[in-house]
């Protein structure tokens, strides 16, 4: 579920097309912030994935409807899916379901219903007028790990149900996590993925103090988000949910799902620097050897790189001075790309997000543009695809992603082969 398409199908054309998803604020009225664009999803009915009464987006994190339908979505591919009595149940015993687990990355949370309550509770003048309209709901619903509790119980999954939140990294460290599981035999499938929706004022408005969001395009918002050009100055927030199944192979073979490609490593390491700036990439590029290591590839085997790639001055030539460093040599040869060029930062779903766009390379044979990029800047001189996708032979893409403290992680998909 992306700002530029919502579907599997949708997304993979639109990175082709290389259509931006970023808009003028329409959730809520933006005009007194300095910043008013955002990538948002704007065409998907959230409630026609919140049948119940009880369970109506008044009371739960706009994440939560966006992240059953990307996961209602993944399990219909998967076939592990049925829908009765207005939800959603996992195709499988009790058995099955108790080795089914639920592992996601957010970075925000509930972060967007916890300001939804304040503002009800203390009312728009200050007072305490509003605080009987609080959801019934407000604590638990407020809390972060309770994002995987509603995709468990929506889908009737009964092994473990955590959720991963540790910044921008936060779903590629869910889906290593969720990998380490299945290795180690305490689970034969996860639902895995990230997902984020903090384009409320206040969070926009916490960000544009920090002075790191995009503010000269407010007139021409799909020009916004410009990783590695000279003119970028700063990111677009968004929203999205990218999710996917990861299961042991023999089990998708014996049911003839479609398997769309392999994860093979992760990597994580952290730089131990600052709350938000970053050293020298390093330890990025640490991160990137240990998932090639984890992987079993040699650097000059990857394709792709899906950068992490934000539109920041800094992390820019940063996070490129660290794939440099990772993969030596190689780099000069590597075709990377940044989708959040066209779906802005969806925070802790980045790697989620950028694990699906390094499976149109393995899949389409398409690598994704970095658009909005005419002229790069200072330090930033990898081949970033600019401006529009291109025919690419790949059989293995790394996933890069940097987070606030300093951490960083990474990931390695290839292509199956039976």
């Amino acid at each position: 579920m992306s700002p530029n398409a919502t579907g599997w199908g949708a997304f993979r054309r639109a990175l082709a097309a290389g259509q931006s998803g970023i808009r003028r604020i329409r959730l809520f009225d933006p005009s007194p912030l300095k910043t008013q664009i955002a990538g948002q999803i704007l065409d998907l009915d959230l409630k026609r994935f919140l049948p119940d009464s009880d369970r109506d987006l008044r009371h739960v994190s706009r994440a939560v409807p966006l992240s059953i339908a990307a996961s209602t979505e993944a399990l219909t591919d998967a076939g592990l899916l049925k829908l009765g009595d207005g939800r959603a149940t996992a195709r499988m015993g009790m058995e099955e379901s108790r080795r089914f687990g639920v592992c996601i990355g957010s970075g925000g949370g509930a972060a967007e219903f916890s300001e939804r309550q304040y503002a009800i509770f203390f009312g728009r003048a200050g007072g305490h007028a509003d605080a009987d309209r609080l959801s019934i709901y407000n604590i638990p619903s407020s809390t972060t790990g309770n994002l995987s509790s509603e995709l468990s119980i929506y889908f009737g999954l009964h092994g473990l149900s955590h959720v991963v939140s540790d910044g921008c990294t936060s779903s590629s460290d869910a889906i290593g996590y969720a990998l380490e599981h299945i290795r180690r035999g305490r689970l034969d499938r996860v639902l895995t993925g990230g997902v984020d929706a903090t384009v409320t004022p206040g969070i926009v408005a916490g960000f544009d103090v920090m002075r790191v969001l995009a503010s000269r395009w407010n007139d021409e918002p799909e020009k916004a988000s410009r990783p590695f050009d000279a003119s970028r100055d700063g990111f677009v927030l968004s929203e999205g949910s990218w999710m996917f199944v990861l299961e042991k192979e023999d089990l998708a073979r014996a049911r003839g799902a479609t398997i769309y490609a392999e994860i093979r490593g992760t990597g994580a390491t952290c730089e131990s620097y600052h709350r938000v700036k970053l050293e020298n990439g390093n330890e990025s590029a640490r991160a990137m050897r240990l998932a090639l290591e984890d992987a079993g590839l040699a650097a000059d085997e990857i394709g792709h790189v899906q950068m992490h790639g934000t539109s920041t001055v800094m992390n820019d030539v940063i996070e490129t001075a660290a794939v440099k460093e990772a993969f030596g040599p190689s780099s000069s040869r590597l075709a990377c790309s940044s989708v959040k060029s066209m779906i802005g930062h969806p925070q802790g779903a980045s790697g989620a997000a950028g694990l699906a766009a390094a499976l149109v390379p393995i899949l389409d044979g398409v690598a994704p543009p970095t658009i909005n990029l005419a002229a790069p800047g200072d330090g930033c001189d990898l081949d970033y695809v600019p401006g529009r996708a291109r025919a690419i032979s790949c059989d293995a893409c790394l996933i890069n992603t940097l987070a606030f403290g300093s951490k960083n992680a990474a990931l390695v998909v290839s292509r199956y082969v039976a």
